[in-house]
């Protein structure tokens, strides 16, 4: 599926469950696509779960950019996908997620297109290297439930519990949290059926 943004087109893989109770839409991070080992492993899971996924490769990665440029212009292209995704999914409940900075994406803007919950994955808390440039106000910000799955070794640092709903910290795991990708679609599914 193609939705058209100010930014140009962005591009939506989606995977239906047979008697859906929940629309999960997921994105990739700065650089990464929607193939990334921890959001296929989402995918599977949540589908076995029972949700719709919608896997949305941003515009600026359709446009082969490698950074989304200003977040206010993301934003605005996210929620117009967000609304296309809710007008074909009338009445189910939205939950909405990423790694990296589609984890920001997700936090900043579950307010505006009435998600029900965050999904964050390795969420960058800070750049590497430099821990006082904190992101903590954007999932404090996000305004509904955030579940945080992050690696232990991350160099982009771990959020504080205190910061979302839950917080999942994997050992062994840096910011790909592609050492054991089933387990994070184990706990992500068993955390989102509760919104369904």
């Amino acid at each position: 599926m193609k939705v058209i943004t100010p930014r140009g087109p962005a591009l939506v893989d989606i995977d239906e469950a047979d008697d859906p109770r929940l629309l999960l839409v997921l994105t990739h991070g700065s650089a990464g696509g929607v193939d990334a080992p921890d959001l296929l492993a989402v995918r599977e899971a949540a589908l076995a779960a029972g949700a719709v996924v919608a896997r949305v490769t941003q515009a600026f990665r359709v446009a082969g950019a490698r950074a989304p440029g200003s977040a206010l212009k993301q934003d605005e292209a996210w929620e117009i996908v967000l609304g296309e995704l809710r007008a074909r999914y009338p009445g189910l409940p939205l939950v909405q997620g990423g790694r990296s900075n589609g984890a920001r994406v997700a936090c900043r803007t579950a307010g505006a297109v009435g998600a029900a919950a965050v999904v964050a994955l390795a969420f960058p808390l800070h750049p590497p290297g430099r821990p006082e440039r904190s992101r903590a106000d954007e999932l404090r910000g996000a305004g509904v439930d955030v579940l945080v799955v992050n690696g232990d070794r991350d160099p982009f640092g771990v959020p504080d519990a205190a910061d979302a709903a839950r917080l999942v910290v994997l050992p062994g795991e840096g910011h790909d949290l592609k050492k054991d990708p089933a387990r994070v679609g184990e706990v992500v599914a068993e955390w989102v059926v509760h919104y369904a």
